[in-house]
């Protein structure tokens, strides 16, 4: 049960539900006007309660809800926190807050929302694209350093659909799952992807090997013989050949991650055993996936059954978290070329992994997959949350940036970057104004970005968290200025990807 204090806001919302059907004004009652949707003689909306939004159910539809029933004269209504029960109540009584499988569109893009606050501004941007949203996304890893749940984010999501009025449909991705039972809780949850990290399978010792202990430790099927060895394959006209070394060395890499993929396959997707997609995630390896090694995958899962709605593969270069790439883009250019190809044959859409900031090369994947892509980020949407600090609170964001400092070495066991923290400016010798700058340079934006984790969670010696209520309640002010920067940021990929295949 709850209360909304302030007499002033209770007389404007009985005001507000006395002008129904036709309310003349949404914001002077804090009602937020997409949300407004009808069963009958009933509505459900959602409202600005200044501190925390909530939802409003009339008539019977309130007594659906779990929150404060309050009769008012003629009106009958209830007050109602954002709770996961809530948010089911929602999810049965309006299809469009219930995710939907997106991959089979021409055009995806996944955002991860660590803090489940950034819906407004993504879906602000994606009401002018036409790729699907995959609103909630999260890896196992970045729920146990959130200490939020799958719950958390399905629920996240729907709430902002429902606020915005967005029904064109969004996704939900559990993505990098390793374990059955981790895919098992995404799809009883109605997560619509699973992105299966098969690195636990691949075998990165195999890159250090020289040629002759991968040629006497391999050992070929009478399949693999007949089939790929010394055999030269075109896809798009683009010939893949396979020698005995790398044909061995292919199967000694990949060989356990794609018998790991088939068994996850046949147990949860085969013959639509789960309303969702399939994507398997190979980009975990420690050296980048040769076309032909992709190709041998891809095949392989094939030939075996599997309907693969995307594959991720370790392109060449480096795909460091929320910074630019890093690598030869000609390079990258020419061998995207074929990794498309290699899709196209085998009919899904490529992934592309860590796509946070890649703006150097965005054009490119636009061109090559002509519109036919999978793009993820997440990190990066924690970054604008922290731009907002640094421009709205100085002190606050200091006092963070320090502590990430004290914490960085024990944050990147988690991530793969090349961060050198003797870079960053010493914050003592910027004035607050430049603050936000911080945000432009590779270095600081890989220290908050990797350590989210500690920040969100450190306590101080009396149990209480030394950053994350006031960072939420000064987020939950700065909504404006945070979704501004999302669309704006976001905006920015999407604007770069189309325009590699659009030409705009």
């Amino acid at each position: 049960m709850i209360m909304i204090k302030g007499r002033k806001y209770m007389n404007s919302l009985k005001t507000f539900l006395s002008s129904l059907p036709h309310p003349t004004s949404f914001l002077e009652y804090g009602v937020y006007e997409a949300s407004l949707n009808t069963i009958g003689q009933d509505c459900v909306f959602m409202v600005d309660a200044i501190e925390k939004d909530v939802i409003v159910a009339t008539g019977n539809l309130s007594k659906q809800f779990q929150g404060n029933i309050i009769q008012e004269g003629p009106f009958t209504y209830a007050i109602c926190d954002l709770t996961h029960e809530n948010a089911s109540v929602l999810r049965s009584l309006f299809p469009f807050t219930k995710a939907i499988p997106v991959l089979n569109k021409k055009r995806s893009f996944g955002l991860g929302d660590r803090l489940g606050i950034a819906g407004e501004g993504h879906l602000n941007i994606f009401k002018k694209y036409d790729a699907y949203p995959i609103l909630a996304q999260q890896s196992i890893r970045e729920l146990t350093l959130t200490h939020r749940t799958y719950e958390d984010v399905m629920d996240a999501a729907s709430f902002a659909v429902y606020k915005a009025g967005y029904k064109d449909g969004f996704g939900a991705d559990g993505d990098h799952l390793k374990k059955p039972e981790e895919i098992e809780y995404a799809l009883g949850l109605g997560f619509t992807m699973i992105t299966l990290d098969a690195s636990d399978y691949i075998r990165n010792d195999v890159s250090h090997m020289d040629d002759e202990a991968v040629l006497k430790e391999a050992l070929l099927s009478d399949y693999d013989q007949s089939h790929y060895l010394n055999q030269t394959f075109h896809v798009e006209g683009i010939p893949i050949h396979f020698d005995e070394l790398s044909l061995k060395k292919t199967v000694l890499i990949y060989g356990k991650a794609i018998d790991y993929a088939v068994k996850i396959y046949q147990t949860y997707f085969i013959n639509g055993k789960a309303d969702a997609n399939f994507e398997v995630s190979i980009d975990e390896t420690a050296t980048p996936t040769e076309p032909y090694q992709h190709y041998y995958v891809a095949s392989e899962l094939s030939r075996r059954g599997v309907k693969l709605d995307t594959m991720a593969p370790r392109f060449c270069g480096e795909f460091q978290k929320g910074v630019d790439y890093v690598g030869d883009i000609k390079q990258f250019d020419d061998e995207l070329k074929v990794h498309v190809a290699i899709a196209k044959t085998f009919g899904y859409k490529l992934s592309i992994h860590s796509g946070s900031d890649k703006f150097s090369i965005f054009e490119i994947i636009g061109k090559h997959t002509e519109g036919h892509f999978h793009v993820k980020t997440a990190g990066t949407n924690w970054l604008e949350a922290m731009r907002v600090v640094s421009q709205k609170n100085p002190s606050l964001y200091r006092k963070i940036h320090a502590y990430a400092l004290s914490m960085f070495n024990e944050a990147k066991k988690f991530y793969h970057v090349s961060t050198d923290i003797k870079r960053i400016p010493n914050l003592e010798t910027l004035k607050d104004s430049e603050l936000p700058s911080l945000f432009e340079h590779n270095d600081a934006r890989q220290l908050i970005h990797i350590t989210y984790g500690y920040i969100l969670n450190v306590k101080n010696e009396v149990g209480a968290y030394m950053f994350k209520d006031e960072l939420f309640k000064l987020w939950r002010v700065e909504r404006k200025t945070y979704a501004e920067y999302l669309e704006k940021h976001i905006g920015k990929h999407l604007s770069l990807l189309y325009k590699g295949f659009k030409g705009e």
